[in-house]
């Protein structure tokens, strides 16, 4: 963003999750995903409860796949840390429900936000290389 004079407004992360946080209240998100704050007076605004509903023609066609997502203190600058709750058998996802984004080849920079990670992950999940994966029954957690 740039001001008036030329000079770049870094925006502070606190404006930046408020402003997700509106818009995932008022439904202006991409609508097979949904986030929100895990605790409402969380003041810091970092761990937020977020699903995906399972896209058709995967594994996890038409299920709710919940996922925790931490922005740190240093978000929007560094990619926040996502964990899945939902217990998911593909290779980006470790044994404990840790999102490798190395292994998911997902790209950071400032402007993603949490529905970007969101809707890259739910993406990822129809992948042709991962259509024979065997995933775990509905309802299995980490």
């Amino acid at each position: 963003m740039a001001s008036s004079s030329g000079e770049v407004v870094i925006v502070p992360r606190n404006f930046v999750l408020l402003e997700e946080l509106e818009r995932a209240e008022k439904g202006n998100t991409d609508m097979t995903i949904s986030y929100g704050l895990s605790e409402s007076d969380d003041i810091t605004l970092t761990t937020w409860m977020c699903t995906i509903l399972g896209p058709i023609g995967c594994g996890l066609e038409n299920r709710i796949v919940s996922l925790m997502v931490t922005c740190g203190p240093g978000y929007p600058n560094e990619c926040p840390t996502v964990k899945f709750l939902s217990k998911v058998n593909y290779p980006f996802v470790d044994g404990a429900g840790n999102f490798d984004t190395k292994a998911a080849k997902l790209l950071w920079d400032r402007n993603k936000r949490i529905e970007t990670v969101l809707v890259f992950i739910r993406s990822l999940f129809v992948k042709k290389e991962y259509a024979k994966l065997q995933q775990p029954p509905e309802g299995a957690t980490y």
